[in-house]
């Protein structure tokens, strides 16, 4: 006869109902008493009051101009100092970030959502399923994103940012998926995956129900760390006029601007480029620290 885990926790105590936590609060449990979980998350949390909540308490928006102060340092009127356009840094700076907090999250969340689909399909049916979606990985992974990304920068304009949202997250999932196929392909001969077939569940069922939230905890790692990733490279396509288009800014295209007047005008760009470092840093942090939540032994591996 087999226990269960709570009839187990209750024989090994004596006959004492326990109770025993469940595999989400045990990994929160183990992040929260990460140092570098803890901080990383309340500076990423920071991060997004302030991008959200600071412009509130601003006098001036990111499109508003002060034909008064062109190019000033900071002072009480303009807390992060103006541009040569008279525009404010602060509030500039603030929109900014949310953009490129946005994009980020989205395209971490398509690209990781890709990365399962199309390795788990693959891993679990093989066959020409495997060989079909294994052709388009390899061909996403070979093709020139950057370029790709600068030939299609003209659709991107007008409020057309979320098409270049999509259009980055599917540069983003190929080496992922790869992962998950081998993983899956590994998974599909445990016992509960066999109990499922010879039951009759349909094997698209099978693939979302029991093959990837037990890769899950890969999948919240690598989500975690994209979001890093596709914000520093929605900084380096705007930097170059190639990923989010004016009027609308972005860390990319504040730091761009920035680069031309750094030298007399530190405060055009050092704040945004500042901010732009916490937040990649806390991401990176947060990521770190729950590959170590879902996996104890990497930690002491290293």
């Amino acid at each position: 006869m087999t226990l269960s885990q709570e009839e187990l926790a209750e024989e090994l105590t004596g006959g004492v109902p326990a109770r025993v936590p469940s595999r989400l609060r045990t990994v929160a449990g183990r992040f929260f008493r990460s140092r570098q979980g803890l901080a990383g998350f309340a500076v990423l949390a920071l991060m997004f009051l302030l991008a959200f909540a600071g412009p509130l308490v601003s006098r001036w928006s990111y499109i508003d101009k002060d034909f008064t102060a062109f190019l000033r340092p900071p002072s009480p009127a303009h807390w992060f100092g103006t541009l040569q356009t008279g525009a404010d840094v602060y509030a500039l700076t603030l929109r900014g970030m949310q953009k490129s907090l946005v994009v980020g999250l989205l395209a971490a969340l398509i690209s990781t959502a890709l990365a399962a689909l199309v390795g788990a399909f693959a891993g679990y049916f093989l066959g020409w399923t495997d060989r079909v979606l294994s052709r388009l990985t390899d061909l996403l992974l070979v093709l020139p994103a950057f370029l790709i990304l600068a030939i299609m920068s003209p659709l991107f304009g007008a409020g057309q940012w979320v098409l270049f949202v999509v259009v980055l997250a599917l540069f983003l999932w190929m080496v992922t998926s790869k992962v998950v196929r081998g993983m899956t392909i590994s998974l599909k001969e445990r016992e509960f995956i066999r109990a499922a077939r010879y039951m009759g569940v349909p094997p698209v069922r099978i693939v979302f129900r029991h093959v990837i939230p037990n890769l899950s905890s890969l999948l919240i790692v690598d989500a975690t760390l994209n979001v890093s990733a596709a914000i520093l490279t929605e900084t380096s396509l705007s930097y170059f006029g190639f990923g989010i288009q004016p009027p609308d800014v972005s860390f990319g295209t504040l730091i761009a601007d920035g680069s031309r007047t750094a030298m007399y005008a530190p405060w055009t760009f050092w704040f945004v480029a500042g901010l732009l470092v916490v937040t990649v840093l806390a991401v990176n942090l947060v990521g770190d620290a729950l590959r170590d939540a879902f996996d104890p032994a990497a930690k002491r591996a290293r």
